[in-house]
């Protein structure tokens, strides 16, 4: 039995692609850039088929650049998702993310005491703590608690 190799998303010829993200965390990444709301085009493909990971979430957005700031945004959701530049068809950039070492505004405190919590002109502010087990833990800059990103909710 030959092996087929068929696209199953269709080629974007200028924008960005993020691929390989673990299934069930594009809708996250198409919420940390606000891609639920945009004008541009959009294609997201979810479970779709990967040898490398059984199954992963691809997105495509036509017109659409993301910076290398950015991309190590991803890495807090998809860690081993590649970000590519399309231009003409062709690849032209391709970013290895890495985690950032601070973040802004992207999650609430899980403190319900935190002044981030009751002061609507404080944005958020986390440094990140990659743990050993491949885990991220997130330190509010106000209130210095550390919490598992797991339980941090997106603004």
């Amino acid at each position: 039995m030959s092996k087929s190799n068929k696209l199953q998303v269709e080629a974007i010829k200028n924008g960005t692609v993020i691929d390989h993200i673990p299934a069930n965390a594009g809708f996250k990444i198409l919420k940390l850039f606000a891609l639920d709301s945009t004008e541009h085009r959009v294609t997201i493909g979810l479970n779709l088929p990967s040898s490398a990971q059984n199954t992963k979430d691809i997105i495509k957005i036509e017109n659409v650049f993301v910076t290398k700031k950015q991309a190590d945004q991803i890495a807090l959701y998809a860690p081993q998702a590649t970000v590519n530049t399309i231009i003409d068809y062709e690849v032209t950039d391709k970013y290895a993310l890495k985690l950032p070492e601070e973040i802004f505004g992207m999650f609430k405190c899980a403190n319900t005491n935190c002044i981030t919590n009751y002061e609507p002109t404080t944005t958020t502010h986390f440094k990140v703590l990659p743990t050993k087990q491949g885990k991220v833990q997130l330190k509010c800059h106000y209130c210095e608690k550390v919490f598992n990103q797991e339980i941090m909710k997106e603004v």
